[in-house]
């Protein structure tokens, strides 16, 4: 019994101190990849073209979807670089809904992103003004419409359902893309998902700030699907 005993207490020491190894060496891994993205070149709007932001966009979104992110520009020294200025190389707009997080699906970091969320990804007034605002005056060199699979707004608008509050506000937003896919053959609200990215784009064209920025080279606008089974995002434009 108590030579049990003491083989007992050895392996639990030993089992003991596996775990100890496994957690510091957890927290080195993480102390590790902290100091390589603290070491990772900062990305602001003035040193991107279009093409380059959207690729640097897509580029992150392959790291999230192969379980490899890098974790960029989420450091102490970039929080302090960022404090008085932002420079941000891309503006998305998208939907308001909790798993599509911009930041994380394209695995960037503080002051990367410009992020107009609201549901269905719609340009009313105020979200046009805030894409204005960073088009114009913050220099983002490429501008994302990002859909989403499955999309509650939009399932909304094609049952096209009394709803209560402010909600039937977006819905009506969205009516005129559904509209344009009625009775084409798949599935009719990934239909419209589609047909709302490239119907929300046609509408922030209207802008004159927009326009001028994208006859001048300096803006990009696309449109984008993401597929929240795979957390791929395609480009549809």
């Amino acid at each position: 019994m108590k030579r049990f005993i003491e083989r007992r207490d050895f392996l639990k020491l030993g089992a003991t101190g596996a775990a100890s190894l496994l957690a510091m060496g957890s927290e080195l891994l993480w102390h590790a990849k902290q100091a390589q993205a603290a070491e990772l070149s900062p990305t602001n709007s003035q040193s991107l073209d279009p093409d380059t932001a959207l690729q640097k966009l897509m580029e992150g979104n392959q790291r999230f979807i192969q379980h490899r992110p890098q974790y960029p520009d989420q450091s102490q020294a970039r929080l302090l670089e960022v404090a008085q200025a932002q420079h941000p190389f891309a503006t998305i707009l998208s939907c308001a809904d909790s798993r599509v997080p911009a930041e994380i699906i394209f695995d960037q970091g503080i002051g990367n992103i410009f992020d107009v969320r609201i549901a269905g990804n719609i340009a009313t007034p105020a979200a046009v003004g805030s894409i204005e605002y960073a088009v114009a005056l913050l220099g983002t060199p490429v501008l994302m419409v990002l859909g989403h699979e499955r999309c509650g707004a939009v399932t909304a608008a094609v049952k096209n359902e009394a709803l209560p509050g402010e909600i039937s506000s977006f819905v009506k937003a969205i009516l005129p893309a559904v509209d344009k896919v009625k009775g084409l053959s798949g599935d009719a609200v990934d239909n419209a998902v589609i047909a709302n990215v490239f119907y929300q784009i046609d509408q922030l064209q209207r802008s004159p700030l927009l326009t001028e920025q994208l006859q001048s080279g300096k803006l990009k606008i696309v449109g984008g699907r993401y597929d929240l089974d795979t957390g791929s995002v395609m480009i549809i434009t």
